[in-house]
């Protein structure tokens, strides 16, 4: 068996047969999301150190607190859904995660973008929506291949100017923070399709003065337009 989904309105811990399942690459332990259930298993078991062929792990929607370092061995993992639980932390082991390309912690506890993060190279798609992350560290430099990254509903004040180096990114949704101004070099993320989709950024809910002129001058036209129609300048 390969593929797994466990379901159950009550779902509070994962049957102990399951770990003897070692050719298992994909297993899904979360609501439907049309069902609007909350599954309440509070804790992920070590024994998921011994899925080593799994490719992809959904856990959202339950009422997860923390993440076992055992997470680490999962080496051949590539998605992995944490969002809508209350993760506070994330374990350093999860830097080993070199394979992951995407990972979803919206809805959780998180109060800054977590160091392991930014040791996972492959990563094309983060979503940290729907934390109280206050501040990006400057090592976010080192996502280099990221191209999805939602930050939406947080409390960012500022944007360091180390995001202006992820020039993989195509989707980049800062909604809803605190922001006032962009870096300088906001303009220098060339993959950002601002003149055909407006989805691939998004600045709405954000208290942004005018932009700095390096921006409106090294951005496509697409961004100046945007910033002089929202504040007429």
């Amino acid at each position: 068996k390969k593929k797994l989904k466990i379901s159950g309105r009550d779902l509070v811990s994962v049957p102990t047969q399951v770990f003897g399942l070692d050719q298992l690459q994909v297993l899904e332990m979360s609501p439907e999301r049309e069902s609007c259930l909350k599954y309440r298993m509070a804790l992920l078991p070590r024994e998921i150190s011994r899925l080593r062929n799994l490719t992809c792990l959904y856990v959202d929607s339950n009422n997860l607190k923390k993440i076992p370092p055992e997470i680490g061995t999962l080496r051949h993992l590539e998605r992995l859904t944490l969002s809508n639980n209350s993760l506070s932390s994330l374990p350093a082991e999860m830097g080993a995660l070199q394979r992951l390309h995407s990972l979803h912690l919206a809805n959780n506890s998180l109060t800054e973008l977590p160091a392991p993060l930014c040791q996972l190279r492959s990563l094309t798609f983060l979503d940290v929506s729907d934390n109280k992350i206050g501040k990006i560290p400057s090592s976010i430099r080192h996502l280099e291949k990221l191209e999805t990254f939602l930050l939406l509903f947080n409390s960012l004040e500022v944007l360091p100017g180390d995001v202006c180096l992820l020039r993989n990114l195509h989707t980049f949704w800062l909604g809803n923070n605190r922001l006032r101004s962009l870096p300088a070099a906001f303009g220098e993320l060339v993959n950002l399709d601002w003149g055909y989709n407006y989805c691939s950024c998004n600045f709405e809910g954000n208290p942004l003065e005018s932009p700095p002129l390096e921006v409106c001058s090294r951005g496509p036209e697409g961004i100046r337009d945007y910033f002089l129609s929202l504040h007429k300048i």
